[in-house]
């Protein structure tokens, strides 16, 4: 689960690119808070601290204890805009959250245990098709990221969303099919003289995801 975070944020007096830009050059960076059925809230918050906690890695998958005056909410960090320049924070928007809310949040893949898969060991390759799975989680129990285990897979063996334990308080957003997150695909080296279509059908697979993803944007 991610660390929670805390930031402290001041109202924003005046509103405007002027505003914005004097704010900046005072090492403040501008910021909203929206949603939970309530008005906008036009604030700002210190850069370093911003910086801070953008250098976790985890900024935009972890809730924020947000404390503006003398009043404390839970936020989810929903968008970054950096200068395209000097990369730094220019603004930043904050969604709040009511209690028991779910969010939808993309939490990193990692794999584990690769030395114990006899397809890596002979050779094999890792193809990853999902870097990243897009997940409901509770708010308050939003994971760091989601571990694989490779262990026993062999060279054209494929992981399904089906496969993998999700934790406690979340679950996979795309329902409707049983998408591919990794083959293990053979190199030219491993290939018998009859052929080897592991890769071939690993391709196969990735180009499926691929749709998927471009259906769905389609349909958003």
């Amino acid at each position: 689960m991610s660390d929670q975070l805390t930031l402290s944020a001041e109202l924003r007096e005046r509103a405007g690119k002027g505003a914005s830009r004097a704010l900046r050059r005072a090492g403040r960076v501008p910021a909203v808070i929206y949603g939970n059925k309530k008005d906008p809230v036009a604030i700002h918050v210190e850069a370093k601290e911003l910086v801070k906690l953008l250098m976790t890695g985890s900024f935009t998958n972890s809730t924020v204890e947000l404390t503006v005056g003398k009043e404390t909410q839970t936020v989810l960090p929903k968008d970054v805009a950096f200068h395209p320049v000097t990369d730094r924070p220019v603004h930043v928007d904050f969604f709040r959250l009511a209690k028991g809310a779910k969010v939808d949040v993309a939490i990193p893949v990692h794999f584990i245990n690769e030395e114990k898969s006899p397809g890596l060991k002979r050779g094999g390759v890792l193809n990853i098709v999902r870097h990243e799975l897009e997940l409901i989680c509770d708010a308050t129990v939003i994971p760091d990221h989601i571990e694989i285990d490779v262990t026993g897979l062999d060279v054209g063996d494929s992981i399904h969303i089906s496969a993998v334990t999700l934790p406690a308080g979340s679950e996979s957003a795309i329902t409707d099919r049983d998408f591919t997150i990794a083959t293990i695909v053979a190199p030219s080296s491993l290939k018998s003289d009859e052929g080897d279509t592991s890769k071939d059908e690993a391709e196969e697979q990735a180009a499926e995801a691929s749709g998927d993803d471009a259906e769905d944007k389609d349909g958003e």
